[in-house]
């Protein structure tokens, strides 16, 4: 059996041949498939810590991602086929009038490490949006993402129109280099994240994950 603590390793280290290589491996000889995601959203936590604790920097983050993305694509068949999704869907955008997609794209690859499933709706997003897309893909959780002090100011609109939707249970979270913690509470977000590491922290406090 494939050592998944090498598949592990190989999503840390970014390296991509080697994760797709342990993977493939571990399909074949027919492991637990969400036994081998695990292994995966472990490495990615522990990118994330590395990250918050300044050891690795974006591009380093980045790369790992990339590295479980590629993974990621060898088992989503298998995944499809046992019937297997993740549990908690999101969608995520940056704000109406911002082009801005760094920071976002950023934080749907962590919450995809996380198995978050993420349909990214891109940038120059409007609130109505933001609510078809949760009603289509029956999402528990929003990202909004801005970069712009002048266009942050329609986060309230997001935040509102997702509360005021009738779709319950449905969580918002902001972020963005002008957004504040104290912005996030006057608008009445669920939760702020100040960079992609800490989205995966704070998206699994307002789902309730473990």
């Amino acid at each position: 059996m494939v050592d998944l603590g090498l598949l592990k390793a190989a999503v840390e280290a970014g390296d991509r041949a080697g994760a797709v290589a342990c993977t493939t491996a571990a399909v074949n000889e027919g492991q637990d498939p969400q036994e081998v995601l695990a292994a995966m959203t472990a490495a990615m936590d522990v990118v994330g810590r590395r990250f918050q604790n300044d050891e690795i920097f974006i591009p380093e983050m980045l790369i790992s991602a990339r590295a479980m993305k590629e993974a990621t694509a060898v088992l989503e068949p298998i995944l499809t086929a046992s019937g297997i999704r993740p549990e908690h869907r999101a969608v995520i955008g940056t704000i109406r009038g911002d082009l801005h997609d760094i920071g976002k794209n950023l934080v749907g690859m962590m919450w995809r490490g996380a198995n978050i499933e993420v349909v990214d709706l891109g940038t120059n997003v409007a609130p109505e949006q933001f609510v078809a897309a949760v009603r289509e893909h029956d999402a528990g959780l929003v990202g909004v993402s801005a970069l712009l002090t002048t266009t942050m100011v329609g986060m309230r609109d997001v935040v509102a129109a997702v509360h005021a939707s009738g779709v319950d249970g449905v969580k918002v979270i902001v972020g963005g280099a002008p957004v504040t913690p104290d912005f996030a509470a006057q608008i009445g977000a669920d939760g702020y994240a100040a960079d992609a590491a800490s989205a995966v922290d704070v998206a699994r406090a307002v789902l309730g994950i473990e």
